[in-house]
């Protein structure tokens, strides 16, 4: 069975991308893997990966519309902590946390860069 195991966004200023991530994703338990010869960082947590980098082709870095990834959590103060660490940072809220669905509870961020981000808990 096949699982989505990495995510990478684009940034234009890598410098505060990294100490945005460093700090996010920290809070968290992901840890630095290596820097990326485009000035970005991988990072990897619980058997995934999270990438922030210059894009490959030399080209600004946009939003992709559209384009989202998601943190999985086991409980709903996990989630409403991620979504706090992430506005403290300087992200944009883009969905508050809450009930979304029966069993489904999401919160939506932007980054720094626009690139759109959640936490989520199922269950």
């Amino acid at each position: 069975m096949a699982k989505v195991n990495y995510v990478t966004v684009g940034s234009n200023d890598l410098e505060k991308a990294k100490a945005f991530y460093d700090a996010l994703l920290g809070s968290i338990g992901f840890k630095p893997l290596f820097d990326h010869p485009s000035g970005g960082r991988l990072y990897r947590g619980d058997g995934c990966m999270f990438g922030v980098l210059g894009p490959y082709d030399g080209n600004p870095a946009c939003v992709g519309n559209g384009m989202m990834g998601g943190f999985a959590f086991d409980t709903v103060e996990e989630v409403d902590a991620f979504h706090a660490k992430a506005i403290e940072l300087g992200g944009k809220d883009e969905g508050a946390p809450g009930s979304r669905m029966p069993k489904a509870y999401f919160a939506y961020f932007r980054d720094l860069d626009g690139n759109k981000l959640c936490g989520y808990r199922i269950g």
